[in-house]
This record gives C-alpha cells, structure tokens and sequence, in this order.
C-alpha cells in the first residue's frame, strides 16, 4: 500500500499586495478617522456604511486598471450566476443607494463614510490592494457652490489631522475643459474613446513619468525600466502637442491660468462651460477666504477614474520627505476626487449630479510618520503582575479598580513562576506602570508601583549605586492605587 503524503503546512505569510496592521497603527488610524469625521460633520454630513461586496453590474467598469483580470476587481461568480465583487472605492456604492433609496433619503443627500476598499492591480512599493478610504459627498445638486465646499471641506481636513498650511495645496480643474481640449486636437466621436481612455490615464500620469514619458505614451507607447512595454493613444506631433499644451496651461495666477485655458478650448461649447464652472468655483472660494495658498486651479489634474464629468479636485503634499535611499522627493497626492453626474444615472436612467472627495488614509498616515509628527509606539496597559498563584481574584479586583478609573489595565496571565519574565512582557507590551503584591504587601494593605519608563532611563544612564536605590518604584497603600497610578501617567504625558 503506497504511503500516504503528508498535507503540506501552510505558509504564515501575507497574501502579495496586502499587510497587517498592529497595535500603534490601527491607533493612529482610529484617531486619524476621528479627527476627519468631527470636519465632515461639523459641515453637514451624514455618516454611511455600506456593504463591502456590491453587484459587478452597480459598480461598473470605470477603474484604469483594465489589464487586470475582472478589470481590475476582485470578482466571483454566484452560484445562480450573478458576479459580486469587492468594492473599488466608496463612489460607486453610494450611487447605488442614492437610486435604491432616493424616494426616502433628502435632498440633496451629504454623507461621508469610511473603510476598506479593494483593488485587483498589481502591487509594488506602497501600493497595497487593501487600502482604506475616507469620502464626502454630496448627492443632488447641480451647483458649483457643492464643489466649492469640498475643497474648502478637504484643505480644513488636512489641517485638523496636522498638515499645516504650506504644506499642502489643494488643485482643481474640470474635465470638460479636457474634453473641449481633446475635441480641437480631433478626438471628438464614440470611434475615439479609446484613444481618449489612454490620453487620460496617460496625463494623470506626469507627476510619475515626466514630460517625455507622458509624449510617449500619447504617441506610439513607452517602455519602462523593467522591460515592460505600454501601447501609447497613438496620436499624432500636433494632436500630442494640444495635449501637452493644455497640461502647461497653468500660469501664476488663477485668472492668467483660465484665460490660457479659454484660449486652448476656443471653438468648443464643453470646453468654454468647464472653464466657466472653474471661474465659479475660485469666486466662491474666493468669498470664504480660501486663496491661492491652499486651493489653485491646475490643469494638469485629470483624476484616473472613468466616471467624472465635471470639476475635479486633488490634495497634494509640498514638503519632501527621504526615501529609502536617502534620496529626496515630494510626497505626492493624498486626496482626490470630482464630480460624477452620470453614476446614478446608470440605475434611474434620470440624470442626478453628484460630487465628493476621497482621502486615501494610509497615505496620509504615512507622510505624518514621514514628517515626524506621528509615529514611535503606542502607549500599553498598566500590567498587574501576578506573585500568588492563588489571588488571581485580588489582581483581576485591582484590574478592575483601574478600569473603572478609565486607566487601561491587564492582569498578567501568561506562566507566573519567573517574576523577570513578567517584566519583559510588560516592556514588550508598552506598558508605563507595573503593580506587584506579594502576600507581604497584601498583608499590609499596600502595593509596589514601578515607573517602568523612568526606571528604563535610569537603567540606561545612571550609574550602579543610584541604580540600587530604585527610586522609580515605589510602595503605596492599595487604596491609593488610582492616584498614585494616574499621577505617574500624567508625568509621563
């Protein structure tokens, strides 16, 4: 009888793409949400979840990401036949409530939401296929002015989570005025939207490729450092060189930028309507004291995504940061999003215009760490450690007493038996405060505070008889425990 294989063990490994998250991240994260939802509401709009698993169909085909399998999401199909797919961003799943329950919901509607999403595109250097997601949006209304508030709402976002200004800029532009650009260089007509798709994923790539590698890709394609090759839009010396001249069009201020891009559009209805809307919205700003020092109109932002129609935003951070290589670089865009009057269209068949941001949290996370501002170790829980075997109920009461007090606090579990062992995991917890009794102590009614912070300083800098002298620990009468505990937090700040 053939001997049986064994199962093979399976790897402890992320899946490609993906990562874990642990204790000061998902901190940083939690608090980072906070502080964006407290803007988001204090201007008017309303929290929403939705499912995290939307119909192929509501979410439409709209990522660049064509090339991948299931265009860029991941899907699978239902045993009755229908395809469901993770979603790709908070966007699509909102048109679908906003036609689903657009009887009961006001209008116009203003929501935000927060979470997770999923994207089945390759992954690299920081850039994950998990990633989460903070949008605001405004379904409803045709008017400017709901634009105008989203930039104005997004550069106090910025603010609130510490980006001072100066180092950001938020940039707008209107993707109407790049439809009037591509219809004077010829590309006007269903038999052009092809070309059209890769002119626009191509111009959302410049801060990335450069200038030549840009005109590369508007001509016959590009290859990049590691071999791959890109099929370019295939246009021609002229049609190139209206494209590159409307990404040049912004000038050194917002009035000289719109009267290069009036010129650039001459001749077309959509192009002059885009640039009347741009006008709109930096008067509006304008009025609210938001000026060039934190929103510009830009011409080169076109945003990646297949559904705007309209006005289009980006947050940009201007400081440099280091990279790996100790090479200086500008961190890049953090926030982005536009207005989309066709998405609940697709499920009423009655135009709804809608607009909204998006702030990609990791990224934003990331350049504070970058910057110094956040980082370093979350704080642990005051660890109770345990002396005899048979208090556990006297150390889960001083656990509880703490918790009560709201100073987060744990009664060490793991095996007792070696007192050093517990002081190591107390250090690999974080933790600011270890409490010790013993049956000595709890005779006496005190317990043994150590200040586990100070007393790594004084391991570290002081010399050997100081060190004997122990002064970051100390005994307290147990009814004292709160006090003296909270007293020693506040020191540590």
């Amino acid at each position: 009888m053939a001997k049986q294989k064994k199962q093979p063990r399976p790897k402890a490994e992320t899946p490609k793409g993906f990562r874990d998250y642990f204790g000061a991240e998902v901190t940083e994260r939690n608090e980072m949400l906070r502080q964006i939802a407290e803007v988001y509401h204090r201007y008017g709009f309303d929290p929403l979840e939705t499912s995290a698993v939307e119909t192929v169909e509501a979410l439409g085909k709209f990522l660049p990401d064509v090339d991948r399998p299931n265009a860029g999401v991941f899907a699978w199909q239902e045993e009755e036949g229908d395809w469901l797919a993770l979603r790709y961003d908070m966007t699509a799943p909102l048109a679908r409530v906003a036609a689903q329950f657009r009887n009961d919901l006001p209008n116009p509607y203003r929501r935000f939401t927060m979470g997770p999403v999923w994207r089945n595109e390759k992954p690299g250097p920081g850039r994950f296929r998990q990633f989460y997601q903070c949008d605001a949006d405004t379904v409803g209304t045709a008017s400017m002015a709901a634009d105008a508030e989203i930039c104005a709402m997004l550069a106090d976002t910025l603010e609130a989570v510490g980006i001072p200004r100066g180092d950001y800029i938020v940039r707008v532009n209107n993707r109407k005025i790049l439809e009037g650009v591509m219809e004077v260089a010829g590309l006007a007509g269903d038999d052009k939207e092809a070309e059209r798709g890769i002119v626009l994923r191509t111009i959302d790539k410049l801060d990335r490729l450069g200038e030549a590698g840009v005109r590369a890709l508007l001509g016959e394609g590009r290859e990049d450092e590691s071999g791959d090759y890109t099929k370019g839009a295939g246009l021609g010396a002229g049609q190139a060189d209206v494209i590159m001249g409307f990404m040049a069009a912004k000038r050194e201020d917002g009035p000289a930028t719109v009267a290069r891009l009036t010129e650039l559009v001459q001749g077309s209805d959509i192009g002059a309507e885009g640039v009347e809307e741009l006008e709109t919205i930096a008067d509006l700003l304008a009025a609210q004291d938001y000026g060039p020092d934190r929103i510009v109109i830009d011409p080169s932002v076109v945003r990646g995504l297949g559904y705007y129609t309209g006005p289009v935003y980006e947050a940009e951070l201007t400081f440099e940061i280091t990279d790996e290589k100790g090479r200086p670089r500008q961190f890049g865009s953090v926030a982005g999003g536009g207005r989309y009057d066709d998405l609940v269209k697709r499920f009423t068949g009655q135009e709804v215009p809608a607009t909204g941001i998006s702030i990609g949290v990791d990224r934003l996370l990331a350049a504070l760490r970058a910057k110094g501002r956040i980082g370093g170790t979350a704080q642990g829980p005051v660890v109770i450690t345990v002396m005899d075997r048979d208090r556990m109920g006297d150390y889960q009461a001083m656990a509880a007493t703490l918790r009560k007090a709201d100073i987060r606090a744990e009664v060490y579990l793991g095996n007792p038996k070696n007192f050093g062992n517990q002081l190591k995991y107390a250090d690999k917890r974080g933790s600011p405060v270890a409490v010790i009794q013993g049956s000595d102590e709890a005779a006496r009614g005190v317990v043994q505070i150590k200040d586990l912070i100070l007393g790594a300083q004084i391991a570290q800098d002081a010399t050997l008889e100081e060190w004997k002298s122990q002064p970051a620990q100390r005994e307290v009468p147990l009814d004292d425990l709160v006090p003296a505990i909270r007293a020693i937090l506040d020191r540590q700040g």
